[in-house]
């Protein structure tokens, strides 16, 4: 299918996650021959723009694939489950943002600055998974410490912004932040007591997407909660690493829903099999692909999520040694999950298929 150039569809082109897919294929400038833009029937007769030129959103239907080349799904598991091996019938290779086909066997799940060979296994079925948006980063960040000492177990606990869960938890967010910000009266002079008695009234309010209220709070709940007592999110980190680095290493992982609106964080802990300085780390990951390392604490220099808006790179920082073991290391690891954690990682496992595959 070698070509000058390829006709893509965004499917969920309307969605965060979409249009990013579709300013990355500009930004990056991607070989596209046509751009096909599918959402749901809510969505037809809008436009979007795609390199100075309007071009309408269509209905995503099951004769929406012909001719089509390359496939950039992030619309839903349900939605991929429905149409992904429809699209993959019909020629198009499908890389899938969702979860649905993560974790089956003969579909390749790709970092790829981690394992961009396995993007080779398309073939069976003409689909490529993209992982978790935690797992992307952890691992980028992770694959040259586990090359050089080859990584026994990793203990992570993830800060995830509520862009994560959709537009909803961003307005959610949003109106309980503006009403409590109006509604309480306290200034530094009052006593706490003051300040309790005017949170009160926020500690059950009404909520559409989170059980509890996200504004000024942290719910250590991602998705639901399956038999033993973890979340999937936290299942998706440890099942999505061992299928992609090594099936050996051992993960725990708690991931917490934060009241920021863009970019990931998560503390990482690793213990390795061969010991690495943090200075030996540190030059590991300045030279690591996708990764920039922002770590002189000295000086206040560390990743945040104001640094990691926009940024194609995954942030390091804080970079020591774990003291209460030999070959344990702590990391601080920051991304934007719209961007490196969805639409780019899909875009450059294109890239790669494009260059070596097709």
């Amino acid at each position: 299918m070698k070509k000058d150039a390829y006709k893509v569809a965004v499917v969920g082109a309307t969605g965060a996650v979409g249009n990013t897919m579709t300013r990355v294929l500009e930004k990056r400038d991607f070989p596209v021959s046509e751009i096909v833009l599918l959402a749901s029937g809510r969505s037809t007769g809008r436009t979007l723009k795609f390199k100075g030129k309007d071009y309408p959103v269509h209905e995503l239907t099951e004769s929406s694939f012909k001719g089509i080349d390359i496939g950039l799904f992030s619309a839903g598991g349900s939605i991929s489950a429905k149409f992904a091996p429809i699209a993959a019938q019909d020629g198009c290779i499908v890389i899938d943002n969702t979860a649905h086909f993560r974790m089956e066997p003969d579909v390749p799940l790709v970092v790829p600055e981690v394992n961009p060979d396995a993007i080779a296994r398309y073939t069976t079925r003409n689909i490529i998974a993209n992982p978790n948006c935690s797992t992307i980063q952890m691992l980028v960040a992770l694959k040259p410490l586990h090359d050089a000492g080859k990584i026994l177990r990793i203990v992570v606990s993830t800060y995830q912004s509520v862009s994560g869960t959709g537009k909803d938890a961003i307005e959610e967010m949003l109106v309980q932040s503006r009403e409590m910000a109006s509604s309480i009266q306290w200034n530094k002079e009052d006593g706490l007591d003051k300040l309790w008695q005017g949170l009160s009234p926020f500690r059950t309010v009404k909520t559409n997407v989170y059980p509890y209220r996200i504004a000024f709070e942290c719910l250590p709940q991602i998705d639901i909660f399956l038999e033993n007592d973890y979340t999937k999110e936290e299942m998706k980190m440890v099942w999505e690493t061992k299928k992609i680095l090594d099936p050996s290493i051992r993960v725990t992982a708690t991931a917490v829903r934060v009241p920021t609106f863009f970019g990931h964080s998560e503390s990482v802990n690793v213990e390795t099999e061969k010991k690495i300085t943090a200075q030996q780390a540190k030059e590991l990951l300045s030279k690591a692909p996708g990764v920039k390392v922002l770590d002189d604490p000295a000086n206040k220099v560390y990743p945040v999520t104001a640094l990691a808006g926009g940024e194609d790179d995954t942030l390091v920082g804080r970079i020591r040694e774990d003291e209460s073991i030999p070959n344990g290391l702590n990391l601080w690891v920051v991304s934007d999950n719209i961007l490196k954690g969805a639409a780019l990682n899909a875009v450059q496992i294109a890239e790669i298929l494009i260059d070596k595959y097709l």
